[in-house]
Parts: structure tokens; C-alpha cells; sequence
């Protein structure tokens, strides 16, 4: 018998302009992850507002990205409170695949704005700049400084007992990095806190009753993903139930 292929795991899509025409990219360090963590084969679910369920039907897992963009505040009720980027087609993607996937059983990671994703598409709220509410300490990277201490550990996170990170990770803290400005303000319906930052901040949830693998981190795993423990068992965890997923799509 044959080797098994690979699952295909979808990956969501920033929407971007190149010159007059609109493209839909993924960046490298999610794609290479995939490939290297989770043994598994990448595919870029364009933000197009294809019909979820059709998407969903046809792959193993969905990894939601984290982005250079911030979700619309409107769609949480806020009003806005700076100038910073949007993707509308983005978001009028993932807000709706993301509560579909956990539907069907589909394996969900999401990263950073994938987990802020989570939130909003389960009625929660975000703070938009975390560094302008004096509770929070400073979670944003450095610009001047080389990708590796960008992305370098940067602070602990305790993690809540009897959830699907503690079973990872076998501990109950952990050194991650702290890669953006926005984050979780009033949680949604139906998830559950994994883990907390020093200062309170939620930094980890799952969706409670889900079926599959479904958990949202607000850092950086992919980042060099082979090089960090913590961030391989999450990405095992992932690819385990994608396997599992794809023997039960072609049963």
C-alpha cells in the first residue's frame, strides 16, 4: 500500500492591491508551517465570499492567519478609533467560515487576528489599542529591530487547567511571543479562556462543546515553528485531527 496523502488544510487570505489589481496572498511563514509542522498541504482560500460550507467540504482543516490588517470595528459595534489598515473582504470571509467550520467538524488554529476572528464571529469585542488602555502592558513589537526579536519570546501565559492547551502543552505557563495591538476585550458567546497574559489579557480561547481541535492564539506559533516546542505540540495537536478529519471526509 501506498503512503497517505497529505491533508489539505485552508488557508485564509489577505486581500491586498498590486498596482491597480487586487490580489489575495498568504504569507510564506504560515504556508511553510503547514508544510513543516503538520506534514500537511496548503491551499489559499481566496476572500471571495465563496459559499463556506462548499469550501469547508472539500478540506482537512482551516487555519486562520493572523494579518497586517484589523477587523472592521462596525462589526462589533464600535465605533473607530484610528486610521489603522482594513480588509473588508477578509473579513467578510472568515467571520463566516470560521462558525461554519466548527459546524461541520472541520480542525480550526487560528493566529492572532484569527483568533480576534474567533471572537467577533462568537459576538465578542476587541480593544483596538491595547496600548492606549494603561492596564495593558506593551504588547507591540519593535519595527526597528531584526524579525527574531520581533518575534523572540517576549513574555509567559498562564494557562487555565482542564483545557485544550493545558492538555497540550502538559504545564500550565509558557513563554510566547507578543506580536500585535489590538486583542480581546469582552469574550464571545460559547468560547472559553485557555490562557492569560500577566496583565489579564486573553491570549488563548477554544470554543466549548466543538466537536474537533478548535483553539485561537493571539501570537506567533508559525514563526519558526520547528525551533520552538510549545508551538510544535500545538501545531501536532492540529495536524493529529486534521488526519483524523480526512479519514472520516473519504470514509
Amino acid at each position: 500500500m501506498g503512503t497517505a496523502p497529505r491533508p489539505l488544510i485552508g488557508v485564509t487570505a489577505d486581500t491586498a492591491m498590486d498596482g491597480p489589481h487586487r490580489v489575495h496572498q498568504a504569507g510564506e511563514k504560515y504556508l511553510a508551517s503547514v508544510i513543516t509542522a503538520a506534514n500537511a498541504i496548503p491551499v489559499i482560500i481566496p476572500s471571495l465570499n465563496l459559499p463556506g460550507r462548499d469550501v469547508l467540504s472539500q478540506i482537512d482543516g482551516l487555519l486562520v492567519t493572523g494579518g497586517y490588517s484589523n477587523i472592521e470595528p462596525w462589526r462589533y459595534g464600535a465605533n473607530s478609533t484610528g486610521d489603522d489598515c482594513r480588509d473588508a473582504r477578509r473579513d467578510e470571509t472568515t467571520l463566516s467560515l470560521i462558525p461554519d467550520a466548527v459546524a461541520l467538524g472541520v480542525p480550526l488554529l487560528g493566529i492572532c487576528r484569527g483568533l480576534q476572528e474567533m471572537n467577533v464571529a462568537y459576538g465578542g469585542t476587541l480593544h483596538q489599542r491595547l496600548h492606549d488602555v494603561s492596564s495593558f502592558m506593551e504588547h507591540r513589537e519593535d519595527n526597528t529591530a531584526p524579525l527574531d526579536v520581533q518575534y523572540g519570546l517576549a513574555h509567559a501565559i498562564t494557562i487555565d487547567p482542564g483545557g485544550i492547551l493545558a492538555t497540550i502543552a502538559g504545564t500550565d505557563a509558557q513563554m510566547v511571543n507578543t506580536v500585535h495591538r489590538q486583542g480581546i476585550d469582552r469574550l464571545g458567546a460559547g468560547l472559553r479562556v485557555e490562557a492569560r497574559a500577566p496583565d489579564g489579557l486573553i491570549e488563548a480561547i477554544s470554543v466549548t462543546g466543538s466537536e474537533q481541535f478548535t483553539l485561537g492564539v493571539q501570537w506567533h506559533p508559525e514563526y519558526r515553528v520547528t525551533d520552538n516546542a510549545f508551538s510544535m505540540l500545538i501545531y501536532q495537536a492540529f495536524a493529529n485531527a486534521c488526519r483524523l478529519r480526512q479519514k472520516q471526509r473519504w470514509q
